[in-house]
Formats: structure tokens, sequence, C-alpha cells
């Protein structure tokens, strides 16, 4: 694999991690500038709709520039966002910050996810998109609990100087290692845009949402799950969570290696396990051991959609790489949201924390018949990334 992929899980992992590590420092943050933990909660929902909103307005805004430059160009916006975050005196001014760099997480994994596949043949695209996310899922296993650890210890404006200096080694190493693509081809805006016309696309594209509320349906309580029904302790759920973060990552791998393979297979099997892993959880909850063994496979089940889901939407959309690769981004925050609306609305109703897995189970089958739906109508796989 290039080098320049390496640069791109860096840069992975930073946006990861600055994402996800307000989740262990919102009682830090909530209590120095003096709001509640609820209202502290909406900078990761603030965060979530930047990316959303933001990844294919700044997709478009850049459309002419190429892609080494726009790359750099919003790894340098990730930089001053956290700066921002680690001056802001205010909750305003933090959440404010926190949009900033949100502007670039969208946009960067779209045509970062792009110029992964370009740098290698056709048969070993999805291992390299598989690559570069492993920057994300190595997030969620290092980056949040060291950067929560840190944020503890020095408060948690240093987690964000930490997570800024990340940007800047990740901002050299693109620019030192990614190849200046002589053959790529200027961006026609009015052909981006059209290519949103695409009855499959936007099939795919909600395959990306329910993959996504899926997930977030049954990781967004897996807390109160493992300590209400599993009854382990706070430390047992930080060992699970890096247990889960370690599924991620195996999954993301071989889910690579199999999208390369094919992608129809790939996303058909992923969803029917996610299915399967996550309804299984609703009576192993009850067990320990059989906790631990449903999860880690759950978690790889679940990431080794990710790679199949980039890969194919961006093949449906091959006349605008850039912009769909991007709105799948968007579409995966959306996917976030909802499952954590729906996992929430589930323990309001009066069901039993167990009801959660459940409605996780049921989305992903929603999502396996969008797969089948999408597969059915186009036979065969869809053409390779083109730089």
């Amino acid at each position: 694999m290039p080098v320049s992929l390496l640069a791109l899980a860096l840069s992975a992992f930073a946006i990861g991690t600055t994402e996800f590590v307000i989740m262990g420092l919102l009682p830090e943050v909530a209590n120095d500038l003096r709001v509640s933990i609820p209202s502290a909660g909406w900078l990761i929902s603030g965060y979530a709709l930047g990316v959303a909103i933001g990844a294919p307005i700044m997709a478009l805004l850049t459309a002419k520039l190429p892609r080494k430059r726009t790359l750099i160009l919003l790894m340098s916006i990730f930089i001053v966002g956290n700066a921002l975050c680690a001056l802001a005196y205010s909750y305003n001014l933090l959440m404010l910050a926190r949009i900033i760099t949100a502007l670039c997480h969208g946009a960067f994994f779209g045509i970062g996810a792009v110029v992964a596949a370009s740098l290698v043949p056709a048969g070993k695209q999805a291992s390299a998109v598989a690559l570069m996310f492993t920057g994300l899922t190595l997030a969620n296993v290092l980056g949040v609990p060291l950067g929560t650890w840190f944020g503890q210890l020095f408060g948690w404006r240093a987690t964000f100087w930490g997570v800024a200096v990340i940007g800047v080694l990740a901002f050299i190493a693109l620019i030192v290692s990614l190849p200046h693509n002589r053959h790529e081809k200027p961006v026609d805006l009015a052909s981006e845009i059209g290519a949103l016309a695409n009855g499959k696309l936007w099939l795919s594209l909600l395959m990306t949402v329910c993959f996504a509320a899926a997930m977030f349906t049954l990781f967004s309580y897996i807390a109160p799950l493992l300590l209400q029904v599993t009854g382990i302790s706070d430390r047992g759920v930080s060992w699970t969570l890096f247990l889960i973060g370690a599924g991620l990552t195996v999954g993301n791998i071989l889910g690579g290696k199999l999208a390369d393979w094919k992608v129809s297979f790939s996303l058909i099997l992923s969803f029917s396990l996610i299915a399967l892993f996550s309804l299984a959880f609703s009576w192993t909850s009850h067990a320990l051991w059989l906790a631990e063994v449903t999860l880690f496979l759950w978690a790889m089940a679940t990431f080794a959609t990710v790679p199949g889901l980039q890969i194919n939407v961006v093949r449906h959309g091959k006349d605008a790489p850039n912009l769909v690769s991007t709105l799948n981004i968007s579409a995966f925050n959306i996917g976030n949201a909802l499952g954590a609306w729906v996992g929430g609305a589930v323990i309001a109703r009066g069901f039993s924390l167990t009801a959660v897995p459940v409605a996780a189970a049921a989305l992903a089958v929603v999502g396996l018949l969008v797969c089948l739906l999408t597969f059915r109508r186009g036979r065969g796989q869809p053409q390779p990334v083109r730089a």
C-alpha cells in the first residue's frame, strides 16, 4: 500500500478523535463553562449537524481545486478549528469552533476515500478505503480513551491542543506523500449535480442511513445496557468499549477485502450479520461472557459494512465521485442521529433496555431490504472508480 494511504489514515485518526473525544470530556466541559450536561451534549449534535450540512457544501466549494490541495486545505481548517476549541472561553464560542471543525470532516472523508481508491489498482480499492477508515476505528480504540485521560489530567483544552498537533503532523504527511495527479479530470459542477439524478445512488445513500441508524441505536445506549442488564462495573464498560473498538478495526479490514471480491455479497452478508448479532444481544446481554463475545462479533459485522458502502456509493455516482462520496458521510451522520433518537424513543416509551437491540436489528433488516433492492435492480458490479 502507498505511504500516502498512511497519511490519509493519520488524518482520519485525528478527525475521528476530535469528533468522539468530547463524549468523555462532557463533565469537565460542562463544569468549566458552567452549563448543564444536556447542554454540553449539544456540542456532539452540533458537530454532527455541521458534518451533515457542511459536507456537500464544502465539496461543491472546493470542486475546482485539485484533490491534494483540497485535502490540505481541509486539514488546515481542522487545525484552526481545534485551536479555537482549545481557546474558547464560552459555550457559544466552543459550539462555533466545533461547527467550524466539522466543516472539514465530511468533505475530507468523502474526497479522501476517492483519493485512496485512485492510489491502487481496481481490485484493491475497497481495501485502500478500509485502510484510510482504520484511522477512524483506531480513534475509537486509542484516541478517545487517551484523549479523555489526557483531558482529565491536564484540562479538556489540553486535549484539543493535542489533537491540533496531530492535525499538524497529518498536514505535513499529506503535503509530503500525496502525489500530484496530472491526469486528474477537472470537475464540472453541472455534471456533479446532474449525477445525483440516479435512483441507485439514492438507494445506496439510504443504505448508509440504515446502517448508521442500526449501529447507533445500539451503540448509543451500550453503557446503560452493560451496567444495568449485564451488571458489569464502570471499569468493565471501558474494557468492553475497547473490545468493541478492536472488533470495529478487524471488521473494517475484513470488510475491505470482502468488498474487493464482491461488493454486493459483502453488504448483504454484513447487514444480515448486524441484524443477527443485534437481536442475539437482547438475550446474551444477561450473561457477561456471552455479551462480550456477541458485541465483538457485532462490531466486526458493523464496520465490515463501511468499505463496501463507500465504494458502492462512489461507483453508482462515478460521474461525481467527490460529491457523492461526501454525501455518503452526510448520510452516515443522519443515520447516527436517527439511531440515537430511535434508541431513546424505545426507552422513553417504557420498553426495557433489552428492546433497544431489537430495534437496532429491525433497522438492519430495513437496510438489508434496501440492499437487496439496490442490487436486484442493477445486476453485476458497478465499474471501478477512476481518478
